[in-house]
């Protein structure tokens, strides 16, 4: 995946490819050429919008995160207003932040996954923030339901989710119901100011991964070993193994000695016994 977004960065800023801020959500329109649509696909940003306008160039819908990704992190796009003026950092920031409270801390944690070269869609249909694949969406489900929790005065009370034990619980039965594993991203700070994109040098991400205990699951791995119990317990058999077969080769070896030196013996005593008889 890094490679393919290396090559999309790459290739965006050639062409100094510029997305347009579409209605008051923060999403943009991004047109780029055929082979940028294929990168853009194979690294999974945006949504392909179809039969949009001209025939030479295709057009994707990204989401906020996504293009402050791309203008921020990869530096590969610009982008502009509705009214075609072309905006800086600062002012993506301030709109997004304006239009999103929250937008801050699911930034962080959507560059924190990407960085690790997880893709990362909406959760929203999950109950959660984000899902993040291992591979392409085509290819595999996704791991993880991701929510984001902010931790700090500079965040204050805005964020509701998980505080009570009732929320947790929803939460892990939404994610294990869809077969994925609850991701819980802490974002903290200290005295950091939100008011600008500067804070992202300041944010930390903490990980939790949270799953249910299940009692009857435990005790059949109790009953069943796993995999990884049963090898072990076969590398520490075979050892005792090999030492009591060495042995038992060692004493055949001393009982094959011993019966030669009798044969030896016997032969001689009958060989002296003959000899007197005869003369």
């Amino acid at each position: 995946m890094s490679r393919i977004i290396a090559d999309l960065q790459a290739s965006l800023r050639d062409s100094e490819a510029v997305a347009m801020l579409s209605g008051d959500g923060g999403d943009a329109i991004l047109a780029v050429q055929h082979d940028q649509a294929v990168l853009l696909n194979r690294a999974a940003f945006g949504r392909h919008i179809e039969n949009a306008g001209e025939e030479n160039r295709q057009w994707f819908q990204l989401g906020p995160e996504e293009v402050f990704f791309l203008c921020h992190a990869l530096k590969c796009i610009t982008v502009q207003s509705e009214n075609k003026k072309q905006m800086g950092e600062a002012e993506l920031w301030d709109l997004f932040t304006s239009t999103s409270e929250p937008f801050p801390e699911m930034y962080e944690a959507y560059q924190h996954l990407r960085l690790k070269n997880w893709v990362v869609k909406s959760g929203l249909q999950y109950g959660a923030d984000f899902v993040a694949y291992r591979h392409h969406p085509a290819l595999v489900h996704s791991e993880f339901a991701v929510i984001v929790v902010p931790e700090g005065k500079a965040f204050g009370g805005r964020c509701g989710r998980l505080q009570v034990w009732s929320d947790l619980l929803c939460a892990l039965r939404a994610s294990g119901s869809v077969a994925k594993t609850l991701l819980v991203l802490t974002i903290s700070t200290k005295g950091c100011d939100l008011t600008s994109s500067d804070c992202l040098c300041q944010l930390i991400v903490h990980e939790r991964t949270i799953t249910r205990w299940i009692p009857q699951q435990c005790r059949e791995l109790r009953d069943n070993p796993s995999r990884e119990e049963a090898n072990w317990d076969v590398q520490i058999q075979k050892p005792c193994r090999e030492e009591a077969s060495r042995e038992e080769q060692e004493d055949t070896g001393e009982g094959i000695v011993f019966s030669y030196w009798g044969v030896i013996l016997s032969f001689t005593i009958i060989s002296a016994l003959a000899y007197k008889l005869k003369f």
